[in-house]
């Protein structure tokens, strides 16, 4: 499958029972929540995935999984964040046997690579396998950055074709626009500043909040899309205080607690994370409820016509 790199694609939150299994029946529920709404990818294993305490055998129910649910409808695409080159070779080999239809790859885990040693893992990834490929370039939280440098060299390898991009300053958008035009299509992967992208030419949301809120999501990008901007923004003004949600060190625990609201997800996560609690729990819901009281009436936004 060519993946085109546009739209709202959740990175969606791996569901746990409350023994700390994998909650397939939930997962598949909410799999379908997006489904519905119009979502344009599904992307496994990443921050709000734990994918750092999944065992390998866990990531391959849930690509088995998401591939029954989407039918081919929407690409799978799943991150790759490994300790070792070799070790994220092996496992992109693997996610592509599996069947899934792209890579989202992180830098090299546990270690600030120089630039050149981050472009070789990427290249060496890239070339190891056929399947498109979005590097994900978030700085902040993972502190190393991919410049436009660096993509002038990776954009030699055909399947390296996105970012999800997290650098928190807007104007790389307009940078990478004026640099490399259609041949690297941005994904915004900061939910507080993805409007904000979409309007500078971002072709695409990698979102965080649509697991919780995939209707809400979905209606924001396609009323941007076609114009209606005035909608697109009164949506998206609701929208901010539940998106702030996703701009914290519990990102996880607050989202779920969002899925719970919306009765697509469970409040589990799996340790060294924990449930929140006390003042933290409560300020949490407080910005939940107090959302869902004037969640607003959305209009009919499936059939619009970008312009």
């Amino acid at each position: 499958m060519n993946i085109d790199w546009k739209g709202v694609m959740p990175a969606v939150t791996t569901k746990f029972t409350s023994d700390d299994r994998l909650d397939l029946e939930m997962f598949n529920k909410n799999i379908q929540a997006q489904l519905e709404a119009g979502v344009h990818g599904i992307i496994l294993g990443g921050t709000l995935g734990e994918a750092s305490t999944l065992t390998e055998d866990e990531k391959f129910q849930l690509i088995e999984n998401a591939l029954n649910q989407t039918k081919g409808n929407v690409p799978v695409i799943v991150n790759i964040a490994e300790q070792s080159t070799s070790e994220a070779v092996r496992i992109a080999q693997k996610i592509e046997k599996a069947g899934a239809n792209g890579l989202m790859l992180l830098p090299p885990m546990r270690y600030k690579a120089t630039d050149r040693e981050t472009v070789a893992y990427f290249k060496t990834i890239a070339q190891s396998v056929s399947l498109p490929i979005m590097i994900y370039n978030n700085p902040v939280d993972y502190k190393i950055e991919v410049t436009l440098d660096m993509f002038e060299e990776l954009l030699k390898e055909d399947n390296i074709q996105a970012v999800k991009e997290s650098t928190r300053d807007i104007s790389n958008v307009t940078r990478i626009k004026n640099r490399f035009g259609d041949r690297l299509k941005t994904l915004c992967g900061v939910d507080t500043l993805a409007l904000e992208s979409m309007l500078l030419g971002a072709e695409g949301w990698v979102a965080g909040l649509v697991c919780a809120y995939p209707r809400e999501t979905v209606a924001i990008y396609e009323l941007a899309k076609a114009g209606r901007l005035e909608e697109a923004i009164s949506i998206y003004r609701w929208f901010l205080p539940l998106l702030e949600l996703d701009i914290s060190p519990q990102l996880v625990q607050n989202i779920k607690l969002a899925e719970v609201a919306t009765g697509i997800g469970t409040k589990y996560v799996r340790a060294p994370r924990l449930l929140l609690e006390g003042e933290e729990l409560a300020k949490v819901e407080k910005v939940i409820s107090d959302a869902m009281a004037i969640r607003p009436e959305l209009p009919e936004y499936q059939n619009l016509i970008a312009k």
